[in-house]
């Protein structure tokens, strides 16, 4: 990768798992009244067809890893479980009563936090709540996010029972330094365990998660890592690259020095390399930072342009509605976003006064679900195309006129009302869409609010 084309690129900017992204929805919020009448509609334009996900956050964590950027809360106290578990069922309740018929369920995802905090029969409670006043899509999708050193076979066996296939452990890197540098230990051999113990219950999507960027890592790190990772061969890699944001995320990631991280071209190096090998052992690139082997759902959808990008990161299908249920979770409805409150205090003070916990919104114009159509081609196909008028906005046209350098840089291809990223360019993707980000353009934030793009 020409070190010249990383400098020039190497700027703040959104991961894009919405448009707008979260600083930049509107200010006034969203009436309780708009997000119900969205969600309204969107469920009743595609619960028949393709039914709802369901995103649950379950915010416990029993140590802080100062990487993480995920809203948690860390307590080594169990006996807080079955009093989060109650109010995100009542919280299910309160959607169950604005839905003109039974919800059918096409996805449910686990996140955190770490949802392998609770106990199994905790875990089963919360799943069978939902369930029973539901029913599944056929090819329902279900998956949780499990840390190595505390996922027991209990609670793999209980999910498994439940419907779940999916399981994504955060691994991050094996080097002991780097772990203790970010205060998460787990050996190898812990992930050895519990990945084989998934393959053995009989998951057939096992991923796990690995940052590029982390303090104190290099390039043997990587490697090792990677080779390691070979070993077990899970179906999906998700590659991350680390997102240094102490100014939002506070106290965990001040725990070192930002010159123990690599630099701009050491932390691409990190990435090159990683995609090589990833690309020898059998993995295909999907989407942006993910990578799958081609037997993996995830591999599929990409080849039959049915990947989708929400707040859960990619998707191998779409859904119109997705609640998000718990303690800061965002729902999508389409044609608006909600995120809950962010403390669990709060959170179940409003869910037991028998109010959604509505902290903030966005009701998208009609320039706003064009533009993320857009964006959402671009970080789920690499392409997008505009030969119809309702393809378009000023706002869209505009962007356009804002790629010719990437142009001339090769990032990117514009012929007969079509954008294509080659290959050369996938790794500036999120550069691309900042080009159409109409909200960003207009209100230029006078404070850092992203990581780099690199």
């Amino acid at each position: 990768m020409d070190i010249d084309l990383i400098r020039k690129y190497n700027v703040p900017g959104p991961r894009y798992t919405s448009y707008p992204t979260v600083p930049f929805w509107n200010k006034e919020g969203i009436k309780k009244s708009d997000w119900k009448n969205t969600f309204q509609k969107a469920f009743d334009e595609s619960n028949e067809t393709e039914g709802i996900s369901l995103y649950i956050h379950l915010p416990f964590c029993e140590n802080l890893c100062t990487f993480c950027g995920c809203h948690k809360r860390i307590t080594k106290r169990h006996d807080v479980e079955e009093p989060y578990i109650e109010t995100v069922l009542k919280e299910w309740q309160l959607y169950l009563k604005h839905f003109s018929e039974k919800p059918k369920i096409k996805e449910i995802h686990l996140g955190g936090g770490t949802p392998t905090f609770f106990s199994a029969e905790n875990l089963k409670k919360l799943i069978t709540g939902i369930l029973e006043t539901s029913d599944l899509i056929e090819n329902h999708e279900f998956s949780f996010e499990g840390h190595p050193n505390n996922t027991t076979e209990e609670q793999l066996t209980a999910l498994y029972d439940l419907g779940f296939r999916r399981c994504s452990f955060g691994v991050q890197d094996y080097d002991p330094i780097v772990q203790k540098t970010i205060n998460r230990i787990q050996p190898f051999e812990n992930v050895e365990r519990v990945t084989k113990l998934a393959r053995k219950i009989g998951y057939t999507s096992i991923s796990h998660d690995l940052v590029f960027g982390l303090p104190k890592q290099n390039l043997q790190n990587i490697i090792d890592t990677i080779n390691k990772t070979k070993e077990l061969k899970p179906d999906r890699i998700a590659f991350y690259s680390y997102a240094h944001v102490p100014w939002i995320k506070g106290v965990g990631q001040r725990g070192y020095d930002e010159n123990d991280l690599p630099k701009d071209e050491v932390k691409r190096d990190l990435y090159e390399v990683g995609k090589q090998l990833f690309d020898k052992i059998g993995y295909v690139e999907v989407g942006m930072d993910h990578f799958a082997l081609k037997t993996d759902s995830m591999y599929k959808a990409m080849k039959e342009k049915t990947l989708h990008r929400n707040f859960m990161g990619y998707t191998s299908g779409k859904t119109a509605l997705m609640v998000g249920l718990g303690m800061s979770a965002i729902s999508d409805s389409w044609y608006s976003f909600a995120q809950n409150v962010k403390t669990v205090e709060e959170y179940q003070f409003v869910v037991n006064q028998g109010e959604i916990p509505l902290l903030r919104g966005h009701l998208l114009s009609e320039e706003d679900l064009i533009i993320r159509k857009h964006i959402l081609n671009i970080m789920c196909h690499f392409e997008t195309s505009w030969k119809n008028v309702d393809q378009q906005t000023p706002a869209f046209l505009e962007g356009l006129k804002l790629l010719d350098e990437m142009k001339e840089d090769g990032l990117v291809v514009v012929k007969d009302n079509k954008l294509t990223v080659p290959e050369k360019g996938r790794l500036f993707v999120r550069n691309i869409c900042m080009c159409f980000d109409a909200k960003m353009i207009r209100n230029r934030p006078e404070t850092r609010l992203f990581s780099q793009t690199v």
